[in-house]
């Protein structure tokens, strides 16, 4: 059984579905309990899974934990994975009522636990899969026991290239032929577009012909808008909003640019791989175990806008380098972050039995 309380992380949606489905798919029944209402239970339901909606509010809200005692009590799972903050708490509470299962925990993000409750709850998980050896390395330092602690990258579904990436960007006031640096993620303050902002000014005093392009929404957008207006990066650069076509615009970047201060992996960057697209990123986080520097892309400091900027310009003037990067990044991934070997080796963690 899956659980997650989280109402738009869509991130962490995509890897609980990709998770499920992929455990369904190899004969293991399989039930997501998910918010109310969250995208989550409706894409969950589309996918044909089956789908128990609850109450989550806050860490040990009520009427979650009886449905969920009910819900573990009709089905008996052996194992019941706890895929955020909320349920993990949720599932530990309820341990004592349906005793039974193995408490397995993911960790996708790279900030400290917060207080002793959290790095109790993580620590009392039979095991804690954490997405990269960051966040592993981050786990342990916060107290978690270094022998309960398992690495499982993230993988994403491979497919083809949509073949009309190009009509995107030029639907969204890209001219025909122009440069385009891309980002994918959400308008938070850990993905640090103001970097990414303050990068592209650098870039387009050297290659005006440059466009950028940001999919995603968020918290900050009116404060990147007014950003990138003081810049004078309009005309020259798109807020695209959340798309439902991400892949069309992915897979038509030049180069992919990803600027967080704080990231754990990074999917986007995986997705990016996928279409071998090159890529420009930040060491934060796990990013560097995805992105090998000179190989698959550049990776630069966190927060630093003239080396961003930098490698910009220098991977943008050599077309064969930007060719040979991206065909790198899609071995890479192939090798190491494909959704079945994630779905195979979460299942192996599953399957561990202690000494």
């Amino acid at each position: 059984m899956h659980a997650d309380s989280a109402r738009t992380w869509r991130g962490g949606q995509n890897q609980v579905l990709l998770t499920s489905r992929g455990m369904a798919a190899r004969g293991h029944e399989v039930w997501v309990a998910c918010q109310t209402g969250a995208p989550l239970e409706s894409r969950a339901r589309a996918q044909g899974l089956a789908v128990r909606p609850m109450a989550f509010h806050g860490d040990f809200s009520p009427g979650a934990l009886v449905a969920l005692a009910r819900l573990l009590h009709e089905t008996r799972p052996h194992v019941v994975h706890l895929h955020d903050p909320h349920a993990v708490s949720a599932g530990l509470a309820v341990s004592s009522l349906a005793p039974g299962f193995r408490r397995i925990a993911s960790r996708r993000v790279d900030f400290p636990l917060r207080g002793a409750l959290s790095r109790w709850k993580y620590g009392a998980c039979r095991r804690v899969i954490a997405v990269s050896r960051a966040i592993a390395a981050q786990l342990e330092a916060d107290g978690v026991p270094r022998e309960r602690i398992r690495v499982v990258y993230e993988g994403v579904p491979d497919r083809a290239p949509p073949p009309d990436g190009r009509r995107a960007l030029e639907e969204l006031g890209v001219p025909v032929g122009a440069p385009v640096v891309g980002n994918v993620a959400a308008l938070t303050g850990h993905k640090d577009h103001a970097t990414l902002l303050e990068a592209a000014a650098l870039v387009r005093r050297q290659r005006p012909d440059v466009w950028f392009v940001l999919v995603g929404d968020g918290e900050l957008r009116r404060r990147l808008e007014e950003q990138a207006r003081a810049l004078g990066l309009e005309p020259g650069l798109v807020f695209a909003g959340f798309r439902d076509d991400v892949d069309r615009l992915l897979a038509a970047f030049d180069v992919f640019c990803l600027s967080s201060h704080l990231e754990g992996l990074g999917t986007s960057l995986l997705d990016a791989m996928v279409f071998a697209r090159p890529i420009v990123a930040t060491a934060a986080g796990g990013i560097p175990e995805a992105v090998e520097d000179g190989v698959t892309g550049r990776v630069v400091p966190p927060r630093d806008p003239p080396a961003l900027a930098g490698v910009l310009v220098e991977m943008l003037a050599d077309d064969a380098r930007l060719r040979a990067m991206g065909a790198a990044g899609r071995r890479r991934y192939e090798e190491r972050f494909t959704a079945d070997r994630m779905v195979a080796e979460t299942l192996a963690v599953y399957e561990e039995r202690d000494a």
